[in-house]
């Protein structure tokens, strides 16, 4: 069951952060702050104010221009948000069927794309180059009962 919760966690820390720079930053923000507020009998407006704290310094790094950095910050942010919400779920486990509702709510998940780039130096004179995610059985000239490269 925990890892269950803490696989809800990941995937709300991470639909928390894309949402942080996303247009739907004021919905996602009520939610979330309504969560975390119902679970500690908390403030709902105070843990709103986090959050726009934690959005502000997201948007701060992304507008730097510095991937590096705009990476870090969105580490930072699901790192420091996937820990409060586990914490959350692992206090009220029946919290989770709220915290699936609100993600729902959100929209999908999705990873960024990773951008790898190659560079061939040297003769390629009669060679195979292969640049791929996954590679299954990879054949010199002839297919299968040919010459391997």
């Amino acid at each position: 069951m925990e890892a269950e919760l803490v696989a809800l966690a990941t995937a709300g820390a991470t639909a928390l952060v894309q949402q942080m720079v996303g247009d739907g930053w004021e919905r996602a923000r009520t939610r979330i702050a309504a969560f975390f507020a119902a679970r500690s009998g908390g403030d709902e407006e105070a843990v709103a104010a986090e959050l726009e704290s934690a959005r502000e310094d997201l948007l701060r790094a992304t507008g730097s221009g510095d991937e590096q950095t705009a990476a870090e910050a969105r580490s930072e942010a699901r790192t420091e948000w996937r820990a409060r919400m586990r914490r959350s779920l692992l206090a009220d486990p029946e919290s989770a069927a709220e915290l699936r509702s609100v993600l729902d709510e959100l929209g999908p998940v999705t990873q960024p794309a990773t951008v790898i780039n190659n560079t061939i130096n040297g003769g390629v004179f009669n060679s195979i180059s292969v640049q791929a995610g996954t590679v299954g059985d990879v054949y010199g000239q002839g297919g299968p009962g040919g010459p391997r490269p």
